[in-house]
Formats: C-alpha cells, sequence, structure tokens
C-alpha cells in the first residue's frame, strides 16, 4: 500500500507540479494570441450570451439537446465544487497572497481553451443509436483526429476520475463538512447525498438540466450574499488586500516577511495548478454539457463557455478576498505581534482556513454556512461530473442496461466514500484527472486549425451556417 501511495504522489507531482501546468499554460496562451485575444474581443458577446439567455424554468432537454443556458450551468455545476472554497485558502497557504494573481492569470488563459473546446465540441456532436445528442473530447478526437484508441483511453480515464474517484471525494467532504459543523453522523449524510443524487439523475438529461438550471444561479447568489457581508464587514481592508495580492506575486517577502520561505515560482506554481484545477479549462470535462447546447453556430457556444471560467475566476476572487481581509483584520485585532498577517491561520489547512476566515464575521455560524455552501457546491460538482461520466459510457457501451449498471455504481460509491477514509482517493483522483488531460490536449493542439477557422469566419456569418449545411 505504500508503494502505490508513493507511486500516485510521484505521479501527480510530475503531472500537476510540471507536465500540465506548461501544457495547460502554453495551450491557453497558444489560443489566445491565434484567436486573437478571443477573451477580450468577444466579452461583449460572451456577456450577452450568458445573461441574454438566463431562464430558471427554460423548456425541459431532450434528445435534442439542452438550452445554451441549461449547457454553462451544467458546466459551471461542475466546476463549482469543492475547489472554489478549499482551492485558494490551498493557494494562499502555499504559495501565499500572491498565488490568487497567478489564478486570474490562469483563469484568462483558460477562458481561450474552453471556447476552443466548446467550438469542437460543438462542431463534431452526433447522435447515438436511441437519438440522443452527444458529444465531447472522445467524440472530437475519434472524428476530428480519427483516432479511435486514444478516444477510449479518454472516455475510460474520465469515467474513473470524475464519475466514480472524483465523486467519492466529493461526497466525502460533504460528509466531514457536516459532522465538523453540526455532528451529523458520516453516513447519515452519505446516505442523504446518495438519495438525492439518485433522484436527480435517474432522470436523465432532462432532470439534469432542470436541476443545474435552477440551482447554480441560487447558489451563486447565496454565496455572493453571504461573502459580500464579510467584505462589507472588513471593507477597510479590501484595497489593502488586492495590494498584498499585487506585491506578493512578484515579491512574496515582501508582504510575509523573510521568515517565510515562498518563492515567486511557488506562488506562480501553485496559482496556476489551483487555478487550472478550479476552472477545468483544458481538462476536456465540460464540452460534455457545451456539445449539446442548442445554438445557431459553434462560437455562440464557444462565447458563453467563456463566462463559465469567467464566473468561477469570480467566486475564487471573492473567497481569497474574504480569506485576507479576516486575517488582516484578525491581525490587526490582536496587535500585529508577528511580522505576517498569515500566522492568524497558522496550523490550519484547506477549508478550515476558509472557515475560519467567514467565522471572524458571521461567528459559529460561519463554520455551517461554508458547510452549507460546501454541501451545495460538492452536490452540484457531483450531478455535473456524473453526466460527463455518462456521455462516455454511451460513447463507449451505446445502451441502457450500461447506463443503469453506471447510475447504481455511483450511488454506492457516493454513499460508502462519506464513512471511509479516502486520504488515497483524493490522490488517486488528482493523478486521473492528470491522465485524462493528456488526450484532451493533444486533441486541442491538432485540431486548432478548425477552431482558428470557424473563429475567423465569425463576421462572415450572417445567417444560420448550420442551416445552410443542411440545405
Amino acid at each position: 500500500m505504500d508503494i502505490l501511495a508513493h507511486f500516485i504522489n510521484q505521479a501527480n507531482n510530475l503531472l500537476w507540479n510540471i507536465l500540465l501546468i506548461y501544457l495547460l499554460c502554453g495551450v491557453g496562451i497558444y489560443y489566445t494570441f491565434t484567436l486573437g485575444f478571443v477573451q477580450i474581443r468577444y466579452f461583449k458577446a460572451s456577456v450577452r450570451s450568458l445573461f441574454g439567455n438566463i431562464s430558471l424554468f427554460g423548456r425541459r432537454a431532450d434528445k435534442g439537446g439542452m438550452s445554451s443556458f441549461q449547457a454553462v450551468t451544467t458546466a459551471i455545476a461542475g466546476q463549482v465544487g469543492t475547489g472554489n472554497l478549499a482551492g485558494p485558502a490551498t493557494a494562499i497557504l502555499a504559495g501565499g497572497p500572491g498565488a490568487i494573481f497567478w489564478m486570474w492569470v490562469s483563469s484568462f488563459l483558460g477562458m481561450a481553451t474552453i471556447y476552443a473546446e466548446a467550438i469542437l465540441a460543438q462542431k463534431y456532436r452526433t447522435r447515438d443509436k436511441e437519438g440522443q445528442v452527444v458529444g465531447g473530447p472522445a467524440y472530437y478526437i475519434e472524428q476530428g483526429l480519427r483516432c479511435k484508441w486514444l478516444a477510449v483511453i479518454f472516455a475510460l480515464l474520465i469515467i474513473l476520475a470524475l464519475g466514480f474517484i472524483g465523486n467519492m471525494v466529493q461526497s466525502n467532504s460533504i460528509a466531514s463538512a457536516f459532522y465538523g459543523s453540526l455532528g451529523i453522523p458520516l453516513w447519515v449524510s452519505g446516505l442523504i447525498v446518495a438519495g438525492l443524487t439518485a433522484f436527480v439523475i435517474i432522470g436523465g438529461i432532462g432532470s439534469i438540466a432542470s436541476f443545474t438550471e435552477k440551482i447554480v444561479p441560487i447558489k451563486a447568489v447565496l454565496y455572493f450574499a453571504g461573502t459580500f457581508v464579510i467584505l462589507a464587514y472588513n471593507y477597510a481592508y479590501i484595497i489593502p488586500a488586492f495590494k498584498i495580492i499585487f506585491i506578493a506575486a512578484f515579491n512574496p517577502q515582501a508582504v510575509l516577511g523573510g521568515g517565510i520561505g515562498i518563492a515567486i515560482q511557488e506562488a506562480m506554481r501553485f496559482g496556476i495548478a489551483r487555478g487550472l484545477f478550479s476552472n477545468e479549462a483544458g481538462m476536456g470535462s465540460t464540452p460534455h454539457a457545451h456539445a449539446l447546447a442548442k445554438v445557431e453556430n459553434e462560437e455562440q457556444q464557444g462565447f458563453i463557455a467563456m463566462m463559465g471560467v469567467f464566473v468561477v475566476a469570480i467566486i475564487v476572487t471573492i473567497t481569497a478576498l474574504a480569506i485576507i481581509t479576516s486575517g488582516l483584520s484578525m491581525w490587526e485585532a490582536g496587535g500585529q505581534k508577528t511580522a505576517s498577517f498569515m500566522s492568524v491561520y497558522q496550523g490550519l489547512q484547506g477549508i478550515e482556513l476558509t472557515q475560519m476566515a467567514y467565522s471572524w464575521v458571521f461567528g459559529w455560524f460561519g463554520s455551517i454556512f461554508i458547510s452549507f455552501a460546501l454541501l451545495c457546491f460538492a452536490f452540484t460538482t457531483i450531478i455535473g461530473w456524473y453526466y460527463y461520466g455518462e456521455m462516455n459510457i454511451r460513447y463507449l457501451f451505446n445502451n441502457k442496461k450500461a447506463i443503469r449498471a453506471y447510475q447504481c455504481t455511483v450511488v454506492i460509491f457516493i454513499f460508502c466514500a462519506s464513512f471511509i477514509r479516502v486520504d488515497m482517493v483524493w490522490n488517486m483522483a488528482d493523478m486521473f484527472n492528470g491522465l485524462m488531460v493528456l488526450p484532451n490536449l493533444i486533441a486541442l493542439i491538432l485540431l486548432s486549425p478548425v477552431v482558428i477557422r470557424l473563429t475567423r469566419a465569425i463576421k462572415n456569418k450572417p445567417v444560420n451556417r448550420r442551416q445552410n449545411e443542411k440545405q
């Protein structure tokens, strides 16, 4: 067991600390420049695409797909999970406040990458034998690259990484949070989460899309409201917090003091790594949702996909500001006895740091608020990740029996994960997440001419191109 754990840790170090940071950033930089800074040029179009399609009670998704708004909420459901509450805290602890700046950089680059993913998902989507619209990296790898074996590898990896192992991590996070804040037994939380998951997913894509289009905007509004209370209470520290982030990004010692050995490289590494992990740009997960959007042209879903990364960046930012401003407030209230405000969080890890920041303002309710936020974030992630796995089950087997077996297995895993130790499962999830990125990045690089051609043709499309193609 120790040998396996060592192997997984070494694989994660190679994947996330070295290989994927350069590959994901490289692809983001490549698309940013070749597409003429699409994040900036079409930002207004992206905002219009998102807010012009908001509907909590849209038309129920069917075999023909779902609305553009349902697609982006399904994508955001997978993107906004425990990593958006614990991720900024982990980045700050490991890389200092400057890591948040580099999380912004990764989000900016990720907007270009996810734009390309959404376009390819739309371009190469198809229908299965039941008439259901399907799409995602496995489909554009097979059809675009003519590489069936690589598509199969991706499909297997994402089923393991998200559908099974990833959802075990989310379930365990929910159970642990409620046990710590309210004393609810782990198995009770697991049973509730498993039951709710079964209720949503058994209804198929129609039920999933209806669920995400309602719960994702509501959870975002509630979390924003609670966090804005924190920032209003700590308003005097907001500008200093931004200054700390920018200064620490390039000179960590100026903020943290010489005794804390964090270098610029560490701020960059941890910030970019956590940013890429939180927005999922380039990972190959969100294209499954964007493939099903009912839009006139491929780039329209590319625009709205960019807003998904932007929303995640906002959530990461306000969480980080809550942590830093509360830390500054506590540090000053304690008489500034140490050189760095980070000393108030000494000994805490991940979500504990976030809970302490909120408890500084809300008292005992702060920990409960984060627990319920974690429930909403993690549960919607479970639904989103389940669906990504289902799309690949359809790709591999294309029959209802396989889908039912997959549904039952996911529900069982979610329940069991709530009351078992999942230290290694966390690391396994990171490893499989990293491995599934590689086939997707190969496709993004080799199919870039398709993305570039479709993007350059935007100004020359006064009418629906898909209708013209059918005529």
